[in-house]
Parts: structure tokens; C-alpha cells; sequence
């Protein structure tokens, strides 16, 4: 069955499978990151006995700044692996082990002295260890 719907493409019309989307119904939350964990994880429980391991991730790039000078500029994420990634994190999580992985950004709360704290982490699919 195909579908026809309008899209900011000029009007073409789109098919089921086609390669142009209507903004409309796209919607994807995913992430990539390849870089060192900066943090020696940190294991916790949850009263409904789900352990989960959290740590931090720095990544880096490389740019050219207007001197022409190399420069580097560095990014820390939150992270956090629940299930069979603790059990890996436990065993071979340490500062500067480079890793992959692959996750969602998700965004959390909690209260501190009556205050609604907000927290952004990705949260871990996939983890290669790489080095």
C-alpha cells in the first residue's frame, strides 16, 4: 500500500520507502559518541534492584581558528549504562578507556532542598570498548 502525503520538497508527493521525508513525521533521538571516560564509573541500585553505572565522557574536535592555529575544544557527557553494560563497566570501566557507544539523550529530575534539579545524560544502547 503506498501513501501519499505533501512535502516541503516542492509538493512532490512521497511513497512508503521513499528517501524524502514531510518534517512532520520524522522525530529520532540518537547518539553517537566515540571518546575516554573521564570519570571512574560510579555504581548504584535502585530499590527495584536495577543497578545502573554512571560516568562521564569527554570527546574532543579539532578545528582551525582564525590564526590558522590548530586548537582543540572538549565536550563532557553525562552517561549512563543500565543491565549488561555494568557488568562491563565494572570489569574493565576506568578513567581514559576509550569507548563507543551508541544511546539516547534522555532528561531526568529530581529535588534538592526543595529545588527541581534537571539532569541531561545519554543513556546506553550499545558500548564498544575500543582500547
Amino acid at each position: 500500500m503506498q501513501r501519499s502525503n505533501p512535502t516541503l520538497n516542492g509538493g512532490a508527493s512521497t511513497t512508503a520507502g521513499s528517501i524524502f521525508f514531510d518534517k512532520r513525521e520524522v522525530s529520532m533521538n540518537h547518539v553517537n559518541l566515540i571518546g575516554r571516560i573521564s570519570t571512574k564509573p560510579r555504581f548504584y541500585e535502585h530499590p527495584s534492584g536495577r543497578r545502573v553505572a554512571q560516568f562521564t565522557l569527554v570527546t574532543q574536535e579539532t578545528y582551525i581558528d582564525e590564526n590558522e592555529k590548530s586548537r582543540v575544544k572538549k565536550y563532557w557527557h553525562r552517561v549512563a549504562a543500565w543491565g549488561r553494560w555494568v557488568k562491563v563497566l565494572e570489569e574493565f570501566g576506568d578513567v581514559n578507556l576509550q569507548v563507543a557507544l551508541e544511546g539516547k539523550l534522555i532528561t531526568r529530575f529530581y529535588f534538592r532542598d526543595g529545588v527541581k534539579q534537571f539532569i541531561s545524560e545519554v543513556e546506553v544502547n550499545d558500548l564498544v570498548v575500543m582500547s
